[in-house]
Protein backbone atom coordinates (compact mmCIF):
# COMPACT_ATOMS: atom_id res chain seq x y z
CA UNK A 1 0.00 0.00 0.00
CA UNK A 2 1.21 4.02 -1.01
CA UNK A 3 2.40 5.77 1.57
CA UNK A 4 -0.60 8.07 3.05
CA UNK A 5 -0.88 10.88 5.03
CA UNK A 6 -4.03 12.25 6.85
CA UNK A 7 -2.26 15.85 6.03
CA UNK A 8 -3.47 14.75 2.08
CA UNK A 9 -7.16 14.38 2.94
CA UNK A 10 -7.34 17.67 4.90
CA UNK A 11 -5.56 20.02 2.37
CA UNK A 12 -8.53 20.60 0.47
CA UNK A 13 -10.05 21.73 3.41
CA UNK A 14 -7.77 24.34 4.09
CA UNK A 15 -7.75 25.04 0.36
CA UNK A 16 -11.96 26.13 0.75
CA UNK A 17 -11.41 28.07 3.44
CA UNK A 18 -8.25 30.66 2.21
CA UNK A 19 -10.49 30.73 -0.90
CA UNK A 20 -13.45 31.72 0.77
CA UNK A 21 -11.88 34.09 2.74
CA UNK A 22 -10.39 36.11 -0.30
CA UNK A 23 -13.58 35.89 -1.56
CA UNK A 24 -15.51 37.06 1.47
CA UNK A 25 -13.42 39.53 2.20
CA UNK A 26 -13.78 42.02 -0.33
CA UNK A 27 -17.66 42.00 -0.83
CA UNK A 28 -18.18 42.57 3.05
CA UNK A 29 -15.39 45.32 2.70
CA UNK A 30 -16.43 46.99 -0.82
CA UNK A 31 -17.90 50.14 -1.60
CA UNK A 32 -19.87 49.43 -4.86
CA UNK A 33 -22.18 52.18 -7.24
CA UNK A 34 -25.29 51.39 -7.21
CA UNK A 35 -27.66 52.56 -9.75
CA UNK A 36 -31.51 52.16 -10.40
CA UNK A 37 -32.24 48.90 -12.08
CA UNK A 38 -35.85 50.30 -13.43
CA UNK A 39 -35.56 52.94 -15.85
CA UNK A 40 -36.44 56.53 -14.87
CA UNK A 41 -39.96 58.17 -17.09
CA UNK A 42 -40.41 61.70 -17.22
CA UNK A 43 -42.69 64.12 -19.74
CA UNK A 44 -40.72 66.54 -21.62
CA UNK A 45 -40.44 69.38 -19.19
CA UNK A 46 -39.85 67.58 -16.34
CA UNK A 47 -36.83 67.88 -13.72
CA UNK A 48 -35.37 64.21 -13.55
CA UNK A 49 -33.09 62.70 -11.24
CA UNK A 50 -31.08 59.87 -12.09
CA UNK A 51 -30.55 57.95 -9.10
CA UNK A 52 -26.68 56.77 -8.20
CA UNK A 53 -25.12 56.33 -4.81
CA UNK A 54 -22.28 54.39 -2.90
CA UNK A 55 -22.90 50.94 -0.71
CA UNK A 56 -21.80 51.68 2.56
CA UNK A 57 -22.41 55.32 2.42
CA UNK A 58 -18.45 56.82 1.30
CA UNK A 59 -17.88 60.22 1.19
CA UNK A 60 -16.47 61.26 -2.41
CA UNK A 61 -16.27 65.04 -2.18
CA UNK A 62 -12.78 64.62 -2.91
CA UNK A 63 -13.35 62.49 -6.14
CA UNK A 64 -13.84 62.72 -9.61
CA UNK A 65 -16.98 62.10 -10.48
CA UNK A 66 -18.18 61.55 -14.02
CA UNK A 67 -21.63 61.37 -15.65
CA UNK A 68 -21.86 60.46 -19.56
CA UNK A 69 -23.72 58.52 -21.98
CA UNK A 70 -22.13 55.57 -23.17
CA UNK A 71 -23.46 55.38 -26.09
CA UNK A 72 -21.79 58.11 -27.43
CA UNK A 73 -18.73 57.53 -29.04
CA UNK A 74 -15.88 59.62 -30.53
CA UNK A 75 -16.09 60.62 -34.28
CA UNK A 76 -13.24 57.71 -35.92
CA UNK A 77 -13.07 60.45 -39.05
CA UNK A 78 -11.90 63.37 -35.95
CA UNK A 79 -8.63 62.01 -34.63
CA UNK A 80 -8.87 65.33 -31.96
CA UNK A 81 -12.73 64.50 -31.31
CA UNK A 82 -13.59 63.25 -27.58
CA UNK A 83 -16.87 62.15 -26.02
CA UNK A 84 -18.01 65.16 -23.67
CA UNK A 85 -19.52 64.94 -20.33
CA UNK A 86 -22.95 65.01 -18.97
CA UNK A 87 -21.47 66.34 -16.02
CA UNK A 88 -17.88 66.24 -14.49
CA UNK A 89 -17.04 66.94 -10.78
CA UNK A 90 -13.52 67.28 -10.24
CA UNK A 91 -11.35 68.91 -7.57
CA UNK A 92 -15.20 69.71 -5.17
CA UNK A 93 -16.21 71.49 -7.72
CA UNK A 94 -18.34 71.21 -11.16
CA UNK A 95 -16.39 71.59 -14.56
CA UNK A 96 -18.71 73.29 -16.77
CA UNK A 97 -15.40 73.22 -19.48
CA UNK A 98 -15.74 69.67 -20.58
CA UNK A 99 -19.80 69.09 -20.57
CA UNK A 100 -21.75 69.08 -23.96
CA UNK A 101 -23.33 72.09 -24.71
CA UNK A 102 -26.99 70.17 -24.62
CA UNK A 103 -26.44 70.15 -21.00
CA UNK A 104 -25.17 72.99 -20.25
CA UNK A 105 -27.00 74.80 -16.76
CA UNK A 106 -29.06 72.10 -16.90
CA UNK A 107 -27.38 69.33 -14.87
CA UNK A 108 -25.97 69.59 -10.75
CA UNK A 109 -25.33 67.03 -8.26
CA UNK A 110 -26.37 67.15 -4.77
CA UNK A 111 -23.05 68.53 -3.23
CA UNK A 112 -24.23 68.33 0.41
CA UNK A 113 -25.21 64.52 -0.26
CA UNK A 114 -21.83 64.23 -1.21
CA UNK A 115 -20.48 62.92 1.77
CA UNK A 116 -23.00 60.30 2.19
CA UNK A 117 -22.12 58.89 -1.08
CA UNK A 118 -25.03 60.28 -2.71
CA UNK A 119 -23.80 60.83 -6.69
CA UNK A 120 -26.91 61.54 -8.36
CA UNK A 121 -27.68 63.80 -10.96
CA UNK A 122 -30.10 66.06 -11.37
CA UNK A 123 -31.41 67.15 -14.56
CA UNK A 124 -33.57 70.34 -14.93
CA UNK A 125 -36.37 70.92 -18.42
CA UNK A 126 -35.82 67.36 -20.00
CA UNK A 127 -36.48 66.51 -23.72
CA UNK A 128 -36.90 63.50 -25.83
CA UNK A 129 -33.00 64.01 -27.09
CA UNK A 130 -31.80 63.09 -23.17
CA UNK A 131 -33.23 59.49 -24.03
CA UNK A 132 -30.47 57.11 -23.59
CA UNK A 133 -28.48 55.28 -20.96
CA UNK A 134 -26.21 57.63 -18.56
CA UNK A 135 -23.24 55.99 -16.91
CA UNK A 136 -22.12 57.48 -13.35
CA UNK A 137 -18.64 56.84 -12.90
CA UNK A 138 -15.82 56.90 -10.06
CA UNK A 139 -12.62 56.25 -11.70
CA UNK A 140 -10.38 56.71 -8.81
CA UNK A 141 -12.92 54.41 -6.39
CA UNK A 142 -11.02 51.37 -4.94
CA UNK A 143 -13.81 49.23 -5.76
CA UNK A 144 -14.12 46.47 -8.51
CA UNK A 145 -17.57 48.41 -9.21
CA UNK A 146 -16.58 51.82 -10.16
CA UNK A 147 -20.00 52.84 -12.48
CA UNK A 148 -23.67 52.30 -12.98
CA UNK A 149 -25.67 52.81 -15.53
CA UNK A 150 -29.17 54.48 -15.29
CA UNK A 151 -32.02 54.53 -18.25
CA UNK A 152 -34.09 57.59 -19.16
CA UNK A 153 -37.19 57.48 -20.77
CA UNK A 154 -38.71 60.77 -21.99
CA UNK A 155 -42.20 60.21 -23.40
CA UNK A 156 -44.36 62.68 -24.25
CA UNK A 157 -47.20 60.73 -22.86
CA UNK A 158 -46.70 60.69 -19.87
CA UNK A 159 -48.61 63.70 -17.64
CA UNK A 160 -46.36 66.65 -17.07
CA UNK A 161 -45.75 67.46 -13.61
CA UNK A 162 -45.04 71.08 -12.35
CA UNK A 163 -41.15 72.26 -11.85
CA UNK A 164 -41.78 74.61 -9.20
CA UNK A 165 -40.48 72.36 -6.95
CA UNK A 166 -36.59 72.28 -8.26
CA UNK A 167 -34.95 69.47 -5.56
CA UNK A 168 -38.63 67.60 -5.43
CA UNK A 169 -38.91 66.49 -9.04
CA UNK A 170 -41.18 63.40 -9.92
CA UNK A 171 -39.05 60.76 -9.95
CA UNK A 172 -39.35 59.53 -6.19
CA UNK A 173 -36.37 56.73 -6.61
CA UNK A 174 -33.98 59.43 -5.36
CA UNK A 175 -31.61 56.99 -3.31
CA UNK A 176 -31.60 58.05 0.46
CA UNK A 177 -28.23 56.78 1.74
CA UNK A 178 -29.72 56.05 5.23
CA UNK A 179 -32.67 54.55 3.76
CA UNK A 180 -32.86 50.95 5.05
CA UNK A 181 -36.10 49.85 2.75
CA UNK A 182 -35.73 46.76 0.32
CA UNK A 183 -34.42 48.46 -2.41
CA UNK A 184 -31.16 47.67 -4.38
CA UNK A 185 -29.17 48.04 -0.70
CA UNK A 186 -31.52 45.48 0.08
CA UNK A 187 -31.06 43.03 -3.21
CA UNK A 188 -27.08 43.52 -2.78
CA UNK A 189 -27.39 42.32 1.00
CA UNK A 190 -29.32 39.40 0.24
CA UNK A 191 -26.70 38.55 -2.20
CA UNK A 192 -23.99 38.48 0.13
CA UNK A 193 -26.09 36.60 2.24
CA UNK A 194 -26.36 34.20 -0.48
CA UNK A 195 -23.00 33.77 -1.06
CA UNK A 196 -21.78 33.88 2.68
CA UNK A 197 -24.51 30.64 3.24
CA UNK A 198 -23.21 29.02 -0.15
CA UNK A 199 -19.66 28.96 0.87
CA UNK A 200 -20.27 27.99 4.23
CA UNK A 201 -22.28 24.88 3.24
CA UNK A 202 -19.26 24.35 0.92
CA UNK A 203 -17.43 24.32 4.13
CA UNK A 204 -19.19 22.05 5.63
CA UNK A 205 -19.23 19.43 3.39
CA UNK A 206 -15.97 19.19 2.99
CA UNK A 207 -15.38 19.33 6.59
CA UNK A 208 -16.77 15.88 6.60
CA UNK A 209 -15.64 14.72 3.37
CA UNK A 210 -12.30 15.15 5.15
CA UNK A 211 -13.21 13.65 8.29
CA UNK A 212 -14.68 10.60 6.76
CA UNK A 213 -12.01 9.77 4.61
CA UNK A 214 -9.26 10.23 7.40
CA UNK A 215 -11.61 7.72 9.17
CA UNK A 216 -11.34 5.50 5.93
CA UNK A 217 -7.59 6.43 5.39
CA UNK A 218 -6.80 4.89 9.51
CA UNK A 219 -8.97 2.19 9.35
CA UNK A 220 -7.47 1.16 6.40
CA UNK A 221 -3.93 1.68 7.35
CA UNK A 222 -5.12 -0.53 10.98
CA UNK A 223 -6.40 -3.29 9.06
CA UNK A 224 -2.85 -3.41 6.42
CA UNK A 225 -0.55 -3.41 9.93
CA UNK A 226 -3.01 -6.07 11.33
CA UNK A 227 -2.27 -8.29 8.37
CA UNK A 228 1.39 -7.30 7.46
CA UNK A 229 1.68 -8.31 11.47
CA UNK A 230 -0.48 -11.92 10.75
CA UNK A 231 1.56 -12.85 8.03
CA UNK A 232 4.78 -12.48 9.75
CA UNK A 233 6.98 -15.84 10.58
CA UNK A 234 7.06 -17.05 13.70
CA UNK A 235 11.31 -16.72 14.87
CA UNK A 236 11.67 -19.91 17.18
Amino acid sequence: MSRLSSSSYTFPLWTLILCSAFLIAPVQGEVLVIGSSLPIIAAPGDDVILPCHLEPMFNVQGLTVEWSKPDLKPDPSDRLSRVEYVHLYRDRKEVPDMKMASYFRRTELFMDDMKHGNISLKILNVSEEDNGRYRCFIPKLQSRVKAAVVELVVDPNVAKTSTMAPLHPRNFQTPDPQDTTPTNAGRSRVAVVVVVVTLLLVLALAGFAAYFSHRIFQKLKQKHQKDKTQKQPLQV
